[in-house]
C-alpha cells in the first residue's frame, strides 16, 4: 500500500518554491505541472470511487473510466485558462504540456512505488508509453482548442468532440495495452509515434499557417 498524498507532498514542496524563484513561461511551467499531479491524484480518487460504484475491475476501469475522467480533468485548467483568463495561444499550450507532465510524472512514480522498480523495461515502458500518452494527449488537444478560437469555431460540441478524440486516443492505448502480445507492443508505441508526429506537426508550415 501506498500513501499518495505524501508523495505528492514530497515532489510538489520543492517545485512550489521553486516557482517563487522563476519568472514568465518557467512559472507558468512549474505551476502547471504541480497543478497536473493534483489533478492526477483527483482523477485517482474519482476513478477508485466510480470503479467501486460500478463493481468493475481494474482493467475494466482503465479501459471504459479512467480515459474519460483523466482527460475531462487534465484538460480543465487549459479550458480555464482560455475562457476565464482568455490566455494567449502560448500560454495554453505550456499549461497543456505542464499539466500533462506533472500528471503522467506522478502517476508514475505512484506505478512504480507500487510496483516496484527492479525492471528497466517496465520503468522505460512506462515512461515512453503511458508518460508520453498524457502528455501528447492534452497537448493535441490544446492546439486544437487554439485552431478553434483563432477560426472562432470553439463552440460547446466542437470542443466535446476534440475532447472525445483525445478520450478515444487514451482510451485505445490502454486498451491495447491490457492484452500481452503484438497489441501491447502497438500499444506502447502508439504514444511516442502520436508525438513525433505532433513534434513534425509543430516544425512545419502547416502550423505556422494556422497560427495565422
Amino acid at each position: 500500500m501506498i500513501y499518495p498524498e505524501n508523495i505528492l507532498i514530497c515532489i510538489a514542496v520543492p517545485l512550489v518554491i521553486t516557482a517563487f524563484f522563476v519568472k514568465g513561461s518557467a512559472r507558468k511551467i512549474v505551476a502547471s505541472f504541480v497543478i497536473g499531479m493534483l489533478l492526477c491524484l483527483v482523477s485517482a480518487y474519482i476513478g477508485g470511487f466510480l470503479e467501486m460504484s460500478l463493481a468493475m475491475d481494474a482493467e475494466e476501469t482503465s479501459i471504459f473510466i479512467s480515459p474519460i475522467t483523466e482527460e475531462i480533468i487534465k484538460f480543465m485548467p487549459v479550458l480555464f485558462a482560455m475562457l476565464l483568463f482568455d490566455s494567449e495561444d502560448e500560454e495554453l499550450r505550456l499549461i497543456a504540456v505542464g499539466t500533462g507532465a506533472g500528471f503522467s510524472t506522478f502517476e508514475n512514480c505512484c506505478h512504480i512505488i507500487s510496483g516496484g522498480s527492479g525492471s528497466l523495461v517496465y520503468v522505460l515502458i512506462r515512461g515512453f508509453a503511458a508518460g508520453v500518452m498524457h502528455v501528447v494527449s492534452i497537448y493535441a488537444l490544446s492546439l486544437a482548442l487554439v485552431a478553434l478560437r483563432r477560426y472562432k469555431a470553439a463552440t460547446f460540441p466542437v470542443v466535446v468532440g476534440a475532447l472525445s478524440i483525445s478520450v478515444s486516443f487514451h482510451a485505445l492505448y490502454n486498451l491495447l495495452v491490457s492484452e500481452p502480445g503484438i497489441s501491447s507492443y502497438i500499444g506502447y508505441i502508439l504514444p511516442l509515434g502520436a508525438a513525433i508526429v505532433l513534434l513534425l506537426f509543430f516544425a512545419s508550415e502547416i502550423f505556422f499557417f494556422l497560427e495565422g
